[in-house]
Parts: structure tokens; sequence; C-alpha cells
């Protein structure tokens, strides 16, 4: 008879009693805890230990789980929140912040408040030199896009383009940005509109092979900023 397999909180919470049995503090986070589970799904377990001397990401299969920990002693998840700060993607903020608490010696509640500063303080606004060197990339990777006729190599270029023109339409309006399934949360957290226009512009490309909405919108996002950039720009010359 096959047994039922645990449910992600009873699961997450028989890991940290086998394997960190004297954590000062551990957390569950993911898309089980946001609701959005799917068959594929794992579990996110942030631990907090005095005892180590240094922080440590590991993946193990455990109660019929694939499973994620992130483990930290009571200071080493400063070092990535910075890191996470100056590359505008708060990976280990928000799974603190969203984190359902699992253990608590009395440490989490101050380390779930600096990961919530920290994410509504947003990330590091750009500069007006950084702006015009992030126009140019996008030019020049549109102008590829337009002039290009072989099928395989445009769809790596309009994946870059989705890239960088979601960094852009972020980073100009002081939001975090992402990677992955994460691109499109974090462009409907800015702006569910302009994420709708965002997708269906490179869905008819990527479907029907039009080009048009993509160039359009890339124009829409660069024309607040002076448009696209290519004629006159430098990079490094003394």
């Amino acid at each position: 008879m096959d047994h039922l397999k645990l449910n992600p909180i009873e699961a997450a919470q028989h890991f940290i009693e086998k394997n960190f049995p004297k954590c000062q503090g551990a957390l569950l986070a993911g898309s089980v805890v946001r609701g959005e589970a799917t068959e594929t799904s794992d579990l996110d377990i942030v631990i907090f230990d005095k005892s180590l001397s240094s922080s440590y990401r590991e993946s193990l299969k455990a109660f019929d789980w694939d499973i994620e920990v992130f483990v930290h002693n009571l200071s080493s998840y400063k070092q990535f929140f910075k890191s996470d700060y100056e590359r505008a993607r708060p990976s280990l903020p928000r799974m603190i912040s969203e984190g359902m608490i699992l253990k608590d010696e009395g440490i989490i509640e101050d380390i779930k408040k600096e990961a919530n500063d920290l994410l509504d303080k947003g990330p590091e606004k750009w500069s007006e030199e950084t702006i015009k060197v992030k126009r140019y990339f996008i030019t020049d990777v549109l102008n590829d896009f337009k002039g290009s006729s072989n099928r395989a190599e445009e769809l790596f270029i309009a994946n870059t383009l989705a890239e960088l023109l979601s960094e852009f339409v972020l980073r100009t309006n002081h939001k975090w940005v992402g990677s992955s399934k994460w691109i499109v949360r974090s462009l409907r957290d800015y702006n569910e509109d302009f994420t709708d226009r965002f997708i269906e512009a490179f869905d008819v490309y990527y479907t029907a092979g039009e080009k048009n909405q993509i160039i359009k919108l890339v124009d829409e996002v660069l024309q607040p900023f002076g448009g696209q950039l290519f004629e006159g720009f430098s990079l490094g010359k003394m």
C-alpha cells in the first residue's frame, strides 16, 4: 500500500527536527507558502544556527520532497542581503519576509524586520550614466532583432531583448528585478497593464513571427529617457 506524502509543513518540521534540532530559527518559504505550488515544487527552508562558522546552501530529498535548504548563522545572512540589494534581486529577503515560522527562539522577528525594511526600500536608483548605457545595449539588440532574417538566431535575440527591457522598466521605476519566472512576477508587481502588453508583444512574435509590437514597446519604454541610442555613444573613451 502506498504511503501518504506528508504535507509541506509537516515535512519541513520533520526535516528541521532531524537535521537541525539545535537551530535557533527556521522558516518555510517559496511557492508552497504563497499558495502557488505545483507538482514539481520543492520546499525552500531557511535555517538560522549560531553554531555555524559560515553559510551554505544544499539541495536534497527527504520525506518524499525535494528540499532546498539555505543555512545561516546569526550574521551571515546580512552579507546576502547586501549582495541581493546590489544586484536588485532580493531572493533571501523575500524568502525571509514571506516565510512561515517553524521554529523561533526569539530571533526571527528582528530578521524579518530587516528583510521587510530592505524590500520596502527598493533597489538603488540607477544613475543617468547607467541609464544611458542600458539604452545603448537595448538599441543594439533591437537593431539585431529588426535586421535578422534567421529564425533560430532571432529567438535568442528576442530572449535577450525581453530580459534587457524588463530590467530597464523595473529599475527605472525603482522596482526589484527577477530572472526566469520572477521576471513576470516582478513586472506584475510593478504594473499589470504593462505586463499584459509586454507578454502579448513577445507571445505574438514567438507564435506568429510578428516583430512590430515588440519594436513599438521598446520605443515606448525608451522614449521618456531620450529614446534609442546608438550614434555618438562611447564607453571608456579618454
